[in-house]
């Protein structure tokens, strides 16, 4: 006869505290690639508008005539918020990164005994680059 095991319910958000280093990693490597998908599906819908450019269509800005692609591009640079996103776009694609080196290490059988050591010292390195990367990102925009 099988037994049944009490697994708690999903709403038992207490369950979040046991989850180890390990099952922390695999849900960020998830989440930082359905992120990379969706900015995918966006880049190419904004790169999209490089046909028109291409095609010599114009639209007027500040009372001059501007290529399509470059208004589109000027216009999102020129916002705080779309630079605060580019900059987490750079967090979710180095977590990812790293984690994904850190998981083929782990699939050669390297450093297996060091697995929680090694996704912490990934979300350290993410953080360093990240915040190391701010200045540069936020350069010439005004809030």
């Amino acid at each position: 006869m099988s037994q049944s095991y009490n697994r708690g319910l999903v709403e038992d958000f207490g369950r979040w505290k046991e989850f180890s280093a390990g099952m922390w990693a695999w849900i960020f490597h998830k989440f930082t690639g359905w992120v990379l998908i969706g900015y995918l599906f966006t880049h190419i819908a904004v790169l999209s508008t490089s046909i028109g450019g291409a095609q010599g269509e114009t639209t007027m800005v500040d009372g001059e005539a501007v290529n399509v692609y470059t208004a589109t591009l000027q216009g999102l640079e020129g916002l705080f918020l779309v630079r605060l996103l580019e900059v987490g776009l750079l967090a979710v694609a180095v977590f990812h990164i790293l984690n994904g080196i850190r998981l083929l290490m782990v699939d050669l059988g390297v450093g297996l005994e060091a697995q929680d050591k090694s996704f912490y010292a990934s979300l350290v390195l993410t953080g360093a680059i990240t915040v190391a990367s701010v200045p540069t990102f936020l350069a010439g925009v005004s809030l």
